[in-house]
This record gives structure tokens, C-alpha cells and sequence, in this order.
């Protein structure tokens, strides 16, 4: 069991209604005014991101994941996560976010001036909403193997337990769960760029082979890769994994270039030196990568 600590990038939940007890009340303090209620995440709930048993992991929320961020972040509640609708935000005083026994419930104001407002209080009524999601990133979170019973016999499955998240934002949601397979890889892409584990990627690429293009985002140092390969537990807290390049050997010439050969030149160039091309090249790929996942694009 290893616990890691990295920022990367942002990710999304959903809560199905059955779960996420969605409704439109009338205000206590307010006679006629109405406010939104719901649970945008329940702890301990497991969840299944891609497939288990092959490329994906089963996830689960620890109670305290949103105590630090609740404290310190300013979330704003959305319509399906687009910032455009706005129905309310926490310093502005009509979103209310805590942490029970729970999860994460919602309270907010519903400010009928807001046409979407009153949008929203109608599809919640008509059903059209139905369900909770939330963006965050995950700032801790710990990874261990468990055997679960399958009709084909014992199975090893992985377990992604987020202790810690910068909550940004909660949403009432008209796609509770996720609607194709594209959007699970995406999160489990994600998820695994953030974990850093070479070894947890190549596992996943024997099934979906696209997954194989994440080994050039992570940490390449042998060591931490070793490390990680073995599941031997981290020591401490790791920082956020650079997207690093690993593209063409120390010293190897890149084939596209503006400019001319020149004779050599008396001394060799050092092993690990290369073009500008070379960077470019990479930089371009890099690029490329984090734009398919939704990652965060590579420092130059």
C-alpha cells in the first residue's frame, strides 16, 4: 500500500440520483424562497473507473478527502459543469458545503433573477436532472491490491483511495455516469499520470494499448520506477511528476531540420546533448499527448 501526494489534473465524479438525493425545497428562513439539496460524493462508496479486472481500478472517497479544502477553497455550484451557469458560490454566501457522516452535501440558494435558475429548478422537478458530479484535483490518495471473487475465479484488482482533494467546483448533472468508454479512459489516464507508476501503465496497456502513450508523461528516473513497480511503500509525501520526454537516444540527430549540415566539428559533442529540433519534436509530441487526456501540457 503506497499513499502519494501530487497535484495534476483536474478530475470529475458522479453520483447517480439514487445516491445523490437530489431535491428543491422551501427555505427555512426565507417564506417563498427555495434552495437546491443533493450529495455531489458519499464516502466509502466504490466505485468501478474503467474496467477492473483489466485496464481500470475500483475508487473510493476516505471521510476527511474535503475538510482542508472546505476551509480554504471557494467552489462554485454549476449545471453540468459549465462555468457560464452559475447558481452559486461559496464566498458569495449562497453555497453551503460541508463534510457529515455522508460525504459532501450541497445546500445552495436558488436565485429566481437567473433564468437558468429557474431552469434548473424545473428539470430537478421534471427529472431531467438526475444526478450530482464534482471537478477536483486529487492531492492524496492511496493505491493497494485486493483479491475479489469472480465468476471466472479469484481476480487482483487495484483500490484508489482518495484521502485528500482541492475541491473547484459541484454540479447537478444530466449524465450521472459515465456515457462512453472514452470518457473512463480519460479518467483512468488520468488518475494513472498521477500516480507516476510505470509499471501500473504498462499492466493497463496489454488491454488497451492507447495507454502506452502515458509512459512519456511520467517519471522516468529507474529508481522511483522501481520503487513503484514493486509496490515497496514511499518513505514520504512524492511531489507532482513532470511530463518528461522520452523520445530519441542521448546524442541522436533528429531527421527533420532547417539547417544545413556543417563539417564536424573537432570535439564530439556531449552524449547528452540535442538539437533544438529535437526539443521541438518532443515538445510537439508532448503537447499532442496531453491534449488527447486532458492533461496538464508539459513545462518547456
Amino acid at each position: 500500500m503506497r499513499t502519494l501526494t501530487r497535484t495534476t489534473t483536474e478530475e470529475r465524479r458522479r453520483l447517480p440520483l439514487s445516491t445523490a438525493d437530489v431535491a428543491v425545497r422551501a427555505a427555512d428562513e426565507d417564506e417563498g424562497a427555495e434552495r437546491f439539496h443533493g450529495y455531489a460524493a458519499k464516502f466509502n462508496s466504490r466505485t468501478a473507473i474503467g474496467n477492473p479486472l483489466r485496464w481500470g481500478f475500483y475508487e473510493e472517497i476516505a471521510p476527511g478527502a474535503f475538510t482542508k479544502t472546505l476551509q480554504e477553497g471557494d467552489a462554485r455550484f454549476l449545471v453540468d459543469h459549465d462555468s457560464y451557469y452559475v447558481v452559486s458560490r461559496v464566498s458569495a454566501g449562497s453555497l453551503a458545503l460541508t463534510e457529515d457522516a455522508m460525504g459532501l452535501p450541497v445546500d445552495s440558494a436558488l436565485d429566481p433573477a437567473l433564468s437558468y435558475v429557474n431552469d434548473l429548478k424545473a428539470n430537478v422537478r421534471n427529472g431531467n436532472i438526475t444526478g450530482m458530479s464534482f471537478g477536483f484535483y486529487v492531492l492524496k490518495d492511496q493505491w493497494s491490491t485486493e483479491t475479489i471473487d469472480t465468476s471466472e475465479g479469484p481476480a487482483e484488482v487495484e483500490v484508489r483511495r482518495i484521502l485528500e482533494v482541492r475541491l473547484i467546483e459541484v454540479s447537478a448533472v444530466t449524465f450521472p455516469a459515465y456515457e462512453d468508454t472514452e470518457a473512463e479512459l480519460a479518467s483512468v489516464a488520468s488518475a494513472l499520470v498521477q500516480r507516476g507508476d510505470q509499471a501500473a501503465i504498462e499492466r493497463r496497456a496489454r488491454w488497451r494499448p492507447e495507454l502506452r502513450d502515458l509512459l512519456q508523461l511520467v517519471d522516468t528516473d529507474p529508481a522511483a520506477s522501481s520503487s513503484r513497480g514493486t509496490g515497496a511503500p514511499d518513505t514520504g509525501a512524492s511531489t507532482a511528476p513532470e511530463m518528461t520526454a522520452v523520445g530519441s537516444e542521448p546524442g541522436e540527430s533528429t531527421r527533420e531540420t532547417n539547417t544545413p549540415e556543417t563539417p564536424a566539428a573537432p570535439a564530439a559533442p556531449e552524449p547528452a546533448e540535442t538539437t533544438r529540433a529535437d526539443r521541438d519534436a518532443r515538445a510537439l509530441r508532448m503537447k499532442g499527448l496531453a491534449a488527447r487526456y486532458g492533461l496538464p501540457a508539459a513545462r518547456s
